[in-house]
Formats: C-alpha cells, sequence, structure tokens
C-alpha cells in the first residue's frame, strides 16, 4: 500500500526535492520485520533516490523513564520485541 501512497504523491513533487520517510520496524509471531527497508526499497522501485539513513535512538523516552522493568516484563510475557529506534530515510526525487 506504501507504493500507492508514494505513486500517488510523487506527482505533486518537484524535480531534485526532497521526500522523507519515518518508519520503524515490526515485530510478528517471533519474527522481526524490516518493514523500514521494506518500504525504502519501495521508493527506490519508483525512481527516488536515497541520500540518506538516519537512525533515531529513543532509549530513554519519557514515557518509560521510570518504568523500563515494567515495559521489559511486558514484552517477554507477550512475546514482543521493544524497539528503541527508528529511521528516518532521505529520498530525492530524479
Amino acid at each position: 500500500m506504501l507504493g500507492e501512497v508514494i505513486d500517488n504523491t510523487a506527482p505533486l513533487l518537484d524535480r531534485g526535492r526532497y521526500f522523507a520517510l519515518v518508519i520503524g520496524d515490526k515485530y510478528s509471531k517471533g519474527e522481526w520485520i524490516p518493514l523500514g527497508f521494506q518500504c525504502m526499497n519501495e521508493v527506490l522501485r519508483r525512481g527516488f533516490s536515497l541520500k540518506s539513513i538516519i537512525v533515531k535512538n529513543f532509549d530513554d523516552t519519557r514515557a518509560k523513564r521510570d518504568q523500563k522493568q515494567l515495559w521489559r516484563y511486558r514484552a517477554l510475557v507477550g512475546g514482543f520485541y521493544i524497539f528503541k529506534h527508528e529511521y528516518i530515510f532521505l529520498f530525492k526525487k530524479k
């Protein structure tokens, strides 16, 4: 579905302008799904060039400030992974 979004919005972006995508990965059924890189490939397939990948680390967020052990427990019991990063992809329209 991201491909459809890019197809619909790319014509609005002038040549030489930049497109930014902020996205994290996904963890499902005990498997890490590199959603960020899958989305990056969708944008590249549509003729954009990759200018930069920025990894945004949010290890110590305010929401989890004093509850790290609680979140770790919830992750272990619930079978999910707590991501501590997300990606900012910067593309340039050719």
